[in-house]
C-alpha cells in the first residue's frame, strides 16, 4: 500500500515553510541569560523556554507571545457507538453553544489570559446555530466507527489538515502572537488513544485513559475498541500517518495537525494542550518533523497517551495540574509562563545595565 500524503492547499504550503529554529537568535539569548542579574540557571525551565521563543521568532529578544488565540476544532465520532463514553452525541453541539455563549471552562480561562477564542465546525453531526465566534468549516457530519470501517477518507483527513493550516494562518494575520490548540468531541479520547498507538506502536491498554471518568468495565471496552480498529486497519496504518490518521483519527485531530503546522509556519509559538491535541501534534510531527521545536507543552494530560506522545517528542510540560477536560484549558492556563519567558529577556537588567557585581569566575 502506497503512502498517502497531503496534496496542494493550506497544509502543504505551510509545511513548505516550517523552518528550523533561529540558531543566531538562540545564541544571543543564551548569552544574554548568562548576563541577566540573577544566578545562573535560577529561572530553571523559564530560561529555555525564553529561548526556544526567541528561535521561535528569530529575534532576541523574543516578541510578547500575546495576544493569544484558541481555536477550538469540534468533530463528533461514530465510534460512540460502541460505548465508549457515557455522554450522548448531542452534547458535542451543545458544548460548540456554550463555548459561543463564552460558558465553558476555555472561555473562563481565555478571560482571564486576554487570549480570544473561536470554536471551528470540522465535523460536529447536529446543525448548529451560526454565531460570530464559530467558523463553519464542516467537512462530513461525524466520522465513521472505526470498528466497522476507516474514519473517514484520506481526501477529508487532508481537507480537516488544510482547514487547521488556513485556520492558523487566519489568525495570525488578525493579530494572533501565540495559538492555543483546543477540541471539542465526545468520545474523542478514543480515537486520539487509537491515533497514538497506531502511530507509536504501543499497545492500546497502554495509552488508553479514561477520558470523561468512566468505570472499569467502560474502560475495558474502550480498551477493546481500539484495539479492534488497530487491527482492522493495519494495512493503512502500516502506509503512513496520513493514512492512519484517515483510518482511526477524528476530524478535529486532524484539523488540530493542520493548525499546529499553520502556526509553526507563522512564525508563532503554538501551545498544545491534553491528548486530543498531542494526537493531532504526533501527526504533524510525522509529516512536518520541524514544527516540534516550534510547539510548547502547555500541560501534562492525566490521559497516558499524552504523556506517550511528549516523551516520545522530548516535549517538557510547562504544568502538571491533574487536568484532562481538553478544549485548551491546561494549554491556556500555560500562556503567563510564556509571557514571563519572553519578558524576562526583554525588560530585565543585564548586571552592567543594574550596576551589580557578578559572581567571580
Amino acid at each position: 500500500m502506497t503512502a498517502a500524503t497531503p496534496g496542494p492547499g493550506p497544509f502543504a504550503t505551510a509545511a513548505e515553510a516550517v523552518a528550523p529554529l533561529d540558531a543566531a537568535a538562540m545564541a544571543d539569548a543564551t548569552a544574554l541569560q548568562s548576563r541577566l542579574t540573577k544566578p545562573a540557571g535560577a529561572l530553571g525551565a523559564l530560561e529555555t523556554l525564553g529561548i526556544r521563543l526567541a528561535g521561535i521568532a528569530g529575534c532576541c529578544p523574543p516578541p510578547i507571545p500575546a495576544p493569544a488565540a484558541v481555536a477550538v476544532f469540534a468533530g463528533d465520532h461514530g465510534v460512540v457507538a460502541r460505548g465508549v463514553t457515557p455522554w450522548p452525541q448531542e452534547v458535542t453541539a451543545q458544548m460548540v453553544a456554550n463555548f459561543c455563549a463564552g460558558g465553558a471552562a476555555i472561555n473562563v480561562l481565555a478571560r482571564q489570559a486576554g487570549a480570544s477564542v473561536i470554536v471551528v465546525d470540522v465535523g460536529v453531526a447536529a446543525p448548529l446555530e451560526d454565531h460570530p465566534a464559530l467558523l463553519r468549516r464542516r467537512i462530513r457530519a461525524g466520522t465513521g466507527d472505526i470498528t466497522t470501517g476507516p474514519a473517514m477518507t484520506v481526501a477529508e483527513a487532508t481537507a480537516a489538515l488544510d482547514v487547521g493550516a488556513a485556520v492558523a494562518a487566519e489568525l495570525v494575520a488578525g493579530g494572533a502572537r501565540a495559538l492555543v490548540t483546543g477540541d471539542m468531541g465526545i468520545g474523542n479520547t478514543t480515537p486520539a488513544a487509537a491515533v497514538i498507538a497506531a502511530l507509536t506502536g504501543r499497545s492500546a491498554a497502554t495509552v488508553t485513559g479514561r477520558g470523561t471518568g468512566i468505570d472499569d468495565e467502560g474502560f475495558g471496552r474502550k480498551v477493546t475498541v481500539v484495539d479492534a480498529a488497530l487491527a482492522l486497519h493495519a494495512d493503512a496504518i502500516a502506509a503512513g500517518p496520513l493514512d492512519a490518521l484517515a483510518a482511526v483519527g477524528g476530524l478535529e485531530i486532524a484539523a488540530l495537525a493542520g493548525f499546529v503546522v499553520g502556526g509553526a509556519a507563522a512564525g508563532v509559538p503554538v501551545v498544545v494542550d491534553g491528548v486530543i491535541a498531542d494526537a493531532g501534534l504526533l501527526v504533524a510531527t510525522l509529516l512536518v518533523p520541524a514544527v516540534v521545536d516550534r510547539c510548547v507543552a502547555g500541560h501534562r494530560s492525566t490521559e497516558p497517551g499524552a504523556a506517550a506522545v511528549l516523551g516520545d517528542l522530548g516535549l517538557d510540560p510547562l504544568l502538571d495540574l491533574g487536568l484532562r477536560l481538553g478544549e485548551g484549558s491546561g494549554a491556556c492556563l500555560a500562556l503567563p509562563v510564556l509571557e514571563a519567558a519572553a519578558r524576562v529577556l526583554g525588560e530585565m537588567a543585564t548586571f552592567d545595565a543594574a550596576g551589580v557585581t557578578e559572581k567571580p569566575v
